[in-house]
C-alpha cells in the first residue's frame, strides 16, 4: 500500500518536531526507525489482506468469505473501465442492474425472481418496509416466534430492524416452545407478514418445539398473509456432503412454500457482501418498486463478483474453486503434509503440529467444530502473546490464536498457495 508523499512527510515532520523538543538530539537511525514505525502503523489503519490462521472459515472481523479467483477477475473486468451495469447491449437502451444476476439466482435457487441489495440486514429491512408499512404510513404487524428474536454480531437485533422499518412486532410462543396455534391466534386484519428467522450463532436444546417452514407457509396461504424467512447464511448446498450437520438450504425453504427468502452473499454462498431476496415474482416486483431500494442498491463490483460465484455454484465441478468450499474439502492428511513441509523449512523454530478445532463462522453451525491441523509455535523471544503480535504486524499480517505458551496457526484457513508467505512471516516474527 502506497501512503503517498503527503502522509509520509506528515510523519517525518512529527518525528522531527518531537526530536527538536527533546533535551538532546537523537541518533539519525532512531529518527528513521521512528518514521518507519509510524508509516507501518499508518499502513495497518487501511484495509490490508491478511493470512487468517484462526481456523474460523467465515471470520466476520476478517472479511468473511474470501472470493474465488473468477470473482476477483470479474470485478477487475467490470470496474477497470465502462461496463453495461445499466445498459442493454442487445437493445441499445437503458437496462437493469438486477438483470445481471437475476437469471443466475433463479437457476441456482429455483425461485421465480430475485433481488440483490448491499447486505443481509438491508434485505430484511427492504422486505419489512415494502410489506409492513401501510399506505398511510402506519405500522402493520409482523409475527415472529420469541425464540427467533436474535441478536447477531455487531449488535444487530431483529427487533430493532423491525422497529426501524416501521413494523409492529408481535411475539408468539415461549422462549423454548412455539406452536402453530400461537401464530394462528396472533393473526389480525393488520397482520402484514409471518417471519421466520435463522437462529444464527446460538441454539436452544432440550425441551423445545418449533414450527416448520411448510406448516407456517400453509397457514400463511390460508390466511392470505405472506411468509418470509430470513435464512441468514444462505446455503445452496447440503453441508452434510462435507461431513457437517445439515444446514437448511434456500431451495428447501422455497420448496416449503415460503414466499420470500432472504440470505447473505458473503457467508455459505462464498461470494461478496450482499443481501439477496428470492421468491415469488409478484412479491419481488413490489420490492423493486420501493423507493428505498435505490438507497440499498449494489454497484458493479458486487454484481460482477456475485455473478461469477453463482456460475461456479452452477458448474458441477466449479464449487471447489470457491475458497470456502475448498477449505471445507481439504483433508487432515493434506493439512498435515503442508504442516510438515513448513516445519522442515523452518527447522530453527520451535514448531510442532497440533490437532485443532475450527468453525464455519458467520453465524453458521456454531456447535459443529471442524477438525484441523495447526502449526504450534513457541517463540524463543517473548511470550506467546508477544509472538502473535509480531505476526499481526508483519507483512503479510498473520492473525493466529494463543493457547498457553503457544501460538496456533490453523492451516485450514490459510490458502495452500500462500504457505511460502506464511513461512516467511513466521521466520521474520521469530
Amino acid at each position: 500500500m502506497l501512503l503517498g508523499s503527503t502522509i509520509v512527510k506528515r510523519h517525518v515532520d512529527a518525528v522531527l518536531d518531537a526530536a527538536r523538543a527533546g533535551a538532546s538530539a537523537p541518533d539519525a537511525d532512531v529518527v528513521i526507525e521512528d518514521v518507519l514505525a509510524r508509516c507501518a502503523a499508518e499502513r495497518r489503519r487501511g484495509v490490508l489482506g491478511v493470512l487468517n490462521g484462526t481456523g474460523i472459515l467465515l471470520h466476520t472481523n476478517l472479511g468473511r468469505a474470501p472470493l474465488a479467483r473468477e470473482a476477483i477477475e470479474a470485478i477487475g473486468d467490470a470496474v477497470g473501465g465502462a461496463s453495461n451495469l445499466e445498459y442493454d447491449l442487445d437493445a441499445g437502451t437503458r437496462g437493469s442492474r438486477y438483470d445481471r444476476v437475476g437469471a443466475l439466482l433463479r437457476a441456482a435457487t429455483g425461485a421465480e425472481d430475485a433481488l440483490v441489495v448491499n447486505n443481509g440486514a438491508a434485505a430484511v429491512l427492504l422486505v419489512l418496509d415494502t410489506f409492513a408499512r401501510a399506505p398511510d404510513g402506519s405500522a402493520r404487524e409482523v409475527v415472529v416466534a420469541r425464540n427467533q428474536l436474535v441478536e447477531i454480531g455487531g449488535g444487530f437485533r431483529l427487533p430493532d430492524v423491525l422497529a426501524r422499518s416501521g413494523a409492529a412486532l408481535v411475539e408468539v410462543g415461549a422462549t423454548n416452545k412455539v406452536r402453530l396455534e400461537d401464530y394462528a391466534r396472533a393473526l389480525t386484519p393488520r397482520t402484514a407478514l409471518l417471519l421466520r428467522a435463522h437462529p444464527s450463532n446460538f441454539r436452544i436444546e432440550g425441551f423445545v418445539a418449533e414450527v416448520g417452514g411448510a406448516e407456517l407457509a400453509e397457514l400463511g396461504r390460508r390466511a392470505g398473509v405472506p411468509v418470509v424467512e430470513d435464512l441468514g447464511s444462505g446455503a445452496l448446498v447440503d453441508l452434510a456432503t462435507y461431513g457437517l450437520p445439515h444446514e437448511r438450504t434456500v431451495q428447501e425453504a422455497l420448496a416449503d412454500g415460503i414466499d420470500l427468502v432472504a440470505f447473505s452473499g458473503d457467508k455459505l454462498l462464498g461470494g461478496p457482501q450482499a443481501g439477496i431476496v428470492v421468491g415469488r415474482r409478484a412479491a419481488i416486483a413490489r420490492m423493486r418498486a420501493n423507493p428505498l431500494l435505490r438507497a440499498l442498491r449494489v454497484g458493479a463490483p458486487t454484481i460482477a463478483a456475485l455473478a461469477a460465484t453463482l456460475r461456479l455454484h452452477l458448474d458441477p465441478r466449479g464449487r471447489e474453486r470457491i475458497p470456502f468450499y475448498r477449505m471445507l474439502g481439504e483433508s487432515a492428511q493434506e493439512l498435515r503434509a503442508r504442516g510438515e513441509a513448513l516445519r522442515a523449512r523452518l527447522d530453527g523454530l520451535d514448531l510442532a503440529l497440533a490437532q485443532s478445532e475450527g468453525y464455519v463462522g458467520g453465524g453458521s453451525l456454531p456447535l459443529a467444530p471442524l477438525g484441523s491441523i495447526a502449526l504450534a509455535w513457541r517463540p524463543a523471544r517473548g511470550d506467546a502473546n508477544a509472538g502473535a503480535g509480531r505476526l499481526r504486524r508483519g507483512t503479510p499480517p498473520v492473525v493466529a490464536r494463543v493457547e498457553g505458551d503457544r501460538v496456533l496457526i490453523d492451516l485450514r484457513t490459510i490458502p495452500p498457495e500462500r504457505d511460502v508467505e506464511l513461512g516467511d512471516a513466521l521466520a521474520h516474527a521469530a
